[in-house]
């Protein structure tokens, strides 16, 4: 009798201990994510930060192109404003494509073309690209992981005791001219 006892005992043991080390594996993951997600908004505050003083050069060379440096100032204001990765994914499409606009114009203009803080103001804001691309990635990475993590057995069952949910992908639109990063030569 004595032997049943510990097996019993044993057997509650393991499964405690199993459901401590899966509800901690999802708190990590669901933690990177959130981690990952920060990544992407640092780089992507980095981006709005630069877009008022690309407007602003263009504007002292080329203030007649009212209509886009206004379009280009609403879809920044826009994905500042966007509350999840769907949203942000919509602005950042959105935004990107007035940014392509606003380059487009801009080869109107030698002088612009040849200014040194518009230069500048190009390879910061292709550098930055570059860098919401390699958190885009990261994050994604770490989403699937979670996702998977809360919709396999058995840490499906310590998910939904928990409110584990899904995240959303930060994906961008099939087709769409943000899927590369803005083309700012000249």
């Amino acid at each position: 009798m004595p032997y049943f006892s510990y097996i019993i005992i044993g057997i509650a043991a393991l499964v405690i201990i199993s459901f401590i080390a899966i509800y901690n594996g999802l708190v990590r993951k669901r933690n990177q994510a959130e981690e990952a997600w920060s990544d992407i908004e640092v780089q992507l505050k980095r981006r709005y930060d630069l877009i008022p003083n690309v407007v602003e050069t263009v504007k002292g060379y080329a203030g007649h192109e009212k209509g886009v440096l206004e379009s280009v100032t609403q879809a920044r204001t826009q994905a500042m404003g966007a509350q999840n990765a769907e949203d942000h994914a919509k602005a950042e499409n959105m935004l990107t494509s007035t940014l392509k606009t606003l380059f487009a114009v801009a080869e109107n203009y030698p002088d612009l073309k040849a200014n040194v803080n518009f230069l500048d103001l190009q390879r910061e804001l292709a550098d930055t690209e570059n860098k919401i691309q390699s958190a885009r990635r990261f994050y994604n990475g770490t989403v699937r992981d979670f996702n998977i993590a809360i919709e396999t057995f058995p840490s499906t069952i310590i998910a939904g005791m928990f409110g584990f949910t899904r995240k959303q992908l930060f994906d961008l639109e099939e087709g769409s001219p943000a899927q590369e990063p803005v083309k700012v030569k000249f």
